[in-house]
């Protein structure tokens, strides 16, 4: 894929960018790891100043940002700029926080000997992101490896350069010395090489999962550290108990955030026979009152795909489904004129060989299921090669246990809608990847946690080795 920025509103390509060569990226490879030796001997409460003018930035420039994100991939120009202040967020909590989550804990151990762990950078991470959030999913991961000390490489995707580059521009200009961040423009087939280079000591990705496997078994060969965040085809189950009219609403949003092309987009909506039929109506009409359009608009709902290749993909999918038997809705054809547009759709009566049942479609189309119980709900949400996120509703606390506890994913959202949160962990479990982003687990993924032990009088008696 070429290194560009095509819009996707219109199909243009508005600006090409040539790859780094090998040359440069070992130049910039050895610019990290010079970077890192400075970097990790700044003070917390410098890199905290730092990283609170980033947040600045990001508020202060955010319509500009907004408008770049849209160019290049397609979302909302709102919903870009709530990603923009989102970012802000994520730099302020960590710039708040990292010191505490950073801090020495310290182990009663008994007698003369002092325990402690400390947690100490491990030094460059390459960070393999996708185009779908541009700036936030950078930043999830920027914002904790900066302040604990690590250096970051950003390898973004192919049709979001714009962003790539600035985001190391607002990095920069924070006061983050050259080398602590920076994004290399080059393909997917540079990975690898960047992976097996020492100088790199672990991997972030997220993606799809076949993209994550490359990665995890190329790092795992050079036992390099990885967290994946992958692929997701989040459930999101409708009770009786539940609130008919909220639980319609989100979920239309749910699945058509981001154009809908979002992990953690709710995908496979498992309702109660009881309300089954009541839902349906009110889900279809909240999905057709939706506004598809021109992304930089005011009132436009949902944008194009990011790419042409995408929209075709949904297509088939959906097309593929209707003719192995699933019941059409509404929406499901492609739009006509220029931009890679597809309308909300919704696929009912889904049979288990149909794209739409198991596959994860990444375009604003739900697929529809009705059970009988919360037995079969749970089987149903658990019926999936991945587990990332899920939402559930209803008011029974009986039911609300049993689906935190048994329903196989990272994350699950009672009466809401799954979002990231900083403060939060996220992440998932199956297919959907492993290790977490956000919180003090997150911050603690890319870090050496220390033992230390001190002796404060020489001990009578050796302890064993092991």
């Amino acid at each position: 894929m070429p290194i560009a920025t095509l819009n996707p509103a219109t199909g243009e390509t508005l600006r090409t960018f040539d790859a780094l060569t090998a040359a440069e990226v070992d130049e910039k490879l050895q610019r990290a790891a010079d970077a890192f030796q400075r970097h990790r001997r700044t003070p917390l409460a410098e890199r905290a100043e730092k990283m609170r003018r980033a947040g600045e930035i990001l508020d202060a420039e955010k319509d500009r940002l907004a408008r770049l994100m849209t160019t290049e991939m397609g979302k909302t120009l709102g919903a870009a700029r709530a990603e923009a202040e989102k970012c802000a967020w994520v730099c302020r909590h960590y710039a708040d926080h990292a010191a505490g989550m950073l801090a020495p804990q310290i182990v009663d151990v008994g007698g003369t000997a002092r325990a402690e762990v400390h947690f100490l950078p491990v030094g460059a991470v390459l960070a393999v992101m996708p185009w779908n959030f541009p700036f936030w999913q950078v930043f999830r991961f920027a914002a904790p490896g900066l302040m604990a000390g690590n250096v970051g490489l950003l390898k973004h995707a192919s049709n979001v350069p714009q962003c790539a580059l600035a985001i190391e521009d607002v990095l920069r200009r924070a006061g983050f010395e050259e080398g602590v961040f920076q994004a290399l423009l080059v393909g997917s087939d540079a990975v690898a090489g960047m992976l097996d280079d020492e100088r790199v000591a672990a991997a972030t990705l997220t993606g799809s999962t076949p993209a994550g496997q490359s990665v995890a078994e190329r790092a795992g060969r050079n036992l390099k550290k990885t967290v994946l965040e992958l692929g997701g085809s989040d459930p999101f189950i409708v009770m009786p108990s539940a609130d008919l009219e909220g639980a319609a609403r989100t979920a239309a949003r749910a699945r058509c955030i981001n154009n809908g092309q979002s992990c953690i987009a709710a995908k496979r909506f498992i309702v109660h026979q009881e309300v089954a039929d009541r839902f349906e109506r009110l889900f279809v009409a909240a999905m057709e009152a939706l506004n598809v359009g021109d992304p930089m608009a005011d009132g436009t709902d949902v944008g194009p795909l990011a790419t042409a290749a995408i929209r075709d993909e949904v297509d088939e999918q959906v097309r593929t489904s209707i003719a192995a038997g699933a019941r059409l809705l509404t929406g499901g054809r492609r739009m006509d004129g220029p931009g890679f547009f597809y309308p909300p759709t919704i696929l009912a009566d889904i049979p288990e060989d149909a794209p739409a049942y198991r596959e994860e479609v990444f375009g604003p189309v739900a697929s529809l299921f009705r059970v009988a119980s919360v037995d079969a709900a749970i089987a149903l949400a658990n019926d999936s090669q991945f587990g990332l996120g899920s939402s559930v509703w209803t008011r029974d606390d009986a039911e609300r246990r049993r689906f935190v506890t048994e329903i196989e994913a990272g994350m699950t959202y009672v009466n809401a809608m799954v979002a990231s949160d900083p403060r939060i962990p996220f992440g998932g479990v199956k297919q959907s990847g492993y290790g977490r982003e956000l919180g003090t687990f997150g911050i603690h993924e890319f870090v050496n946690i220390k033992s230390v032990w001190i002796e404060e009088n020489a001990p009578d008696e050796l302890p064993d080795a092991e």
